[in-house]
């Protein structure tokens, strides 16, 4: 039995009875799929399904989909990865009592089954493995730990996991692999793909040689990707100070959710377009994204750049050192010497610095874009960084000055955000959807890329309190974890989450959301679902 729960004005929720449907209808549309469909993120009983709204509505998508059929058994892959363990972790002891067994024979248990990758989510690489034994049932801790271990080996529910990178988290951990999970300079980084089969090894039961090698193999390390190369003598722009924080963004690296990566890309993807544009720029080239203002360039050779998004104050100081004011949302010739200084922006929280050509940066994954949850992408700029420009393309042409918007956040706005209920919204009480509209919620400084934590007078109460499996989680999710404040995911945001979502931002106002500055308040005004 399908159920169709909506997401947004460009997503919706599959939910299925079980994790076979959900594998075979994940077959289904991946052996035969829809037209306009662009990502599909399987968990335990839901598909996040994403597509494109000018090839596909969402009833005409909805027919087709219920027409599948999700009665076939999925058929595992071929491939067969071993992964050692040593079976040493801060919970054996614990998961073993839970059990009502003895921690030898948790580790017999877990190694006498074959698992297969189920989905993928949470992080890059981490593969949710199932098919483990039976009595494996296991909750997740009622305190999640602050650190876990890159390599940990852990339980939850029925599934077993292996975290590829350091990172929070409230599995049950049994052990730890020196098997490196995820690996940028792999063609493909993560180890573990849908479909695959996994089969853990209790590395105390393998013989001293190999004992030994596995034991030297613990301290490696993923291959560091290499860096851009430099273009001798071509223009530069040189990083004075990067402030609060500078990053490389783009239109962000789509499709890559079988990798358990989410898009990410630019939190105001009008304003970096535009920033492109003028100076006659590909959309989808890099561009610097910075926050709160703070950035100073240093120009090494003529270059041209442009600002755009936050209402932000533009100085250039010569190099002799006069100073001049700049403007937004123009093209911005800059001469050997010359320093470009972002100020604190009086509306808005991110600007988009464009400069002709474009920079030279490696894109990882398809995309030059900086994942700050994943760690994918380009590390954060930082003073003394020279960032060389690539040669400009023939026949580009810079763009005439543009209008900058008029309708930025400030910390004085009451910001309106329209918002589409669901999917999660029937686990919450009717008083609380109705709290979620009515009353005022505040920016709080622990905001950033992967979301803006929002802080209300009274609290969100949820009517289920049922542990919700982990399901696929889009930009502009509305979460709400047990504290009852609410969340609002951004570009970085997770994959997938285990905390229910009352609502989305609309689609059309999510470069609005990654320009409310800290302190701002916001109200939700929920909109009728898309039909």
């Amino acid at each position: 039995m399908m159920r169709f729960l909506p997401v947004n004005l460009n997503a919706l929720l599959v939910e299925l009875d079980n994790l076979e449907q959900t594998l075979a209808l994940l077959a289904s549309l991946t052996n035969a799929p829809i037209a306009g469909i662009e990502e599909l993120v399987p968990a335990a009983r839901t598909i996040l399904i994403q597509w494109r709204p000018s090839a596909c509505n969402m009833a005409e998508l909805v027919r087709q989909i219920s027409q599948r059929d999700v009665s076939a058994r999925a058929e595992r892959g071929g491939t067969l990865i071993d992964i050692p363990v040593h079976y040493n972790g801060d919970d054996l002891a614990e998961v073993a009592e839970l059990l009502g067994i003895t921690p030898a024979e948790v580790i017999h248990r877990h190694t006498g089954s074959e698992y297969a990758v189920a989905f993928t989510g949470f992080a890059p690489g981490f593969a949710y493995l199932s098919g483990g034994h039976p009595s494996f049932n296991v909750p997740r801790r009622s305190t999640p730990r602050t650190r876990i271990p890159a390599g940990a080996v852990g339980l939850a529910g029925s599934f077993s996991a292996v975290y590829p990178q350091a990172s929070p988290g409230g599995w049950q951990i049994i052990g730890v692999t020196p098997t490196v999970m995820w690996d940028l300079a792999r063609d493909v980084p993560a180890l573990l793909q849908p479909g695959f089969r996994v089969k853990f090894v209790d590395i105390a039961t393998l013989p001293v040689a190999a004992q030994a090698s596995l034991a030297a193999a613990t301290d490696s390390k993923p291959t560091e990707i290499a860096a851009a190369p430099t273009l001798g003598g071509v223009a530069a722009l040189e990083i004075v100070s990067p402030g609060l924080q500078t990053l490389f963004q783009d239109l962000g690296r789509p499709g890559q959710a079988g990798q358990g990566v989410s898009a990410s890309g630019a939190m105001d993807l009008v304003a970096l377009k535009a920033a492109n544009r003028l100076v006659g720029n590909a959309s989808n080239i890099a561009c610097l994204e910075t926050a709160s203002g703070g950035l100073r360039l240093r120009s090494h050779g003529d270059t041209v750049v442009a600002v755009t998004g936050a209402d932000a104050p533009l100085t250039v100081t010569s190099a002799s050192g006069q100073h001049w004011q700049a403007a937004r949302y123009q093209p911005l010739a800059l001469t050997e010497g010359d320093t470009l200084s972002i100020g604190q922006p009086q509306a808005g929280l991110r600007t988009y610095l464009a400069v002709r050509g474009g920079f030279a940066v490696m894109p990882v994954l398809g995309s030059c874009s900086t994942d700050t949850l994943a760690h994918v992408g380009p590390k954060a700029l930082a003073a003394g960084d020279v960032l060389p420009i690539r040669p400009l393309p023939y026949g580009a042409a810079v763009g005439l000055p543009e209008e900058p918007p008029t309708d930025l956040p400030t910390v004085q706005d009451m910001v309106t955000l329209d918002v589409v209920l669901g999917p999660r919204t029937d686990w919450f009480t009717p008083e609380s959807v109705e709290r979620l509209r009515s009353q005022l919620w505040q920016v709080t400084p622990q905001s950033n890329r992967i979301g803006l934590r929002l802080a209300g007078e009274v609290a969100l109460t949820r009517a289920v309190t049922d542990e919700l499996p982990s399901e696929g989680t889009p930009w502009g999710a509305i979460q709400v974890p047990p504290s009852g404040q609410p969340v609002l995911f951004l570009a970085d945001h997770p994959l997938t989450g285990g905390y229910p979502v009352i609502g989305c931002v609309a689609t059309y106002h999510l470069n609005r959301a990654g320009q409310i500055p800290v302190h701002a308040w916001v109200r939700f005004n929920p909109v009728r679902e898309p039909s």
